[in-house]
């Protein structure tokens, strides 16, 4: 069933299971918040049980760039196009929230954004691979982030 993202009463709704539960849905917030003032778009998700495409296509692009695998279950995902990008978020129980932009048109940007809820480890598969810079935010506390750019065409 979707969800929508409400950043003014954050929920931890779906993200029950995550140890970082609270943090997790703060930076679920912190993104539809952006959404919303960007783009005017409205940060939905599903469980990922019902996002399988979404995805197996963030797990390939990962695999297929980088050969990294994650080891934390999914928990939601969510799949839209916005001003020429299709963007790919997925929502792990770890509390790690993976971003895949990849730009409609060739030659545009594309990338793969890490981001980590506070409170929780760097995951084992990225820990060597990434340096993660911090960034505050009123909704999910402290986040960290790291990202790649997308070589391949997906």
């Amino acid at each position: 069933m979707p969800y929508v993202v409400d950043f003014k009463n954050v929920s931890t709704v779906g993200l029950e299971s995550s140890p970082v539960a609270e943090a997790l849905a703060g930076l679920r917030a912190n993104e539809a918040r952006y959404y919303s003032n960007k783009y005017d778009h409205v940060f939905t998700v599903i469980p990922a049980s019902e996002a399988p495409e979404v995805i197996d296509r963030v797990s390939r692009i990962l695999k297929e760039e980088r050969d990294i695998v994650i080891g934390s279950r999914a928990l939601e995902a969510t799949g839209f196009e916005v001003d020429g990008l299709r963007m790919d978020y997925v929502f792990y129980e770890s509390g790690l929230s993976i971003n895949v932009m990849y730009s409609i048109e060739a030659g545009g940007k594309r990338a793969v954004g890490f981001k980590l809820s506070e409170g929780m480890e760097v995951p084992e598969e990225l820990a060597s691979r990434f340096k993660f810079a911090r960034q505050k935010s009123k909704l999910a506390g402290v986040i960290r982030g790291s990202f790649f750019v997308i070589k391949g065409e997906y």
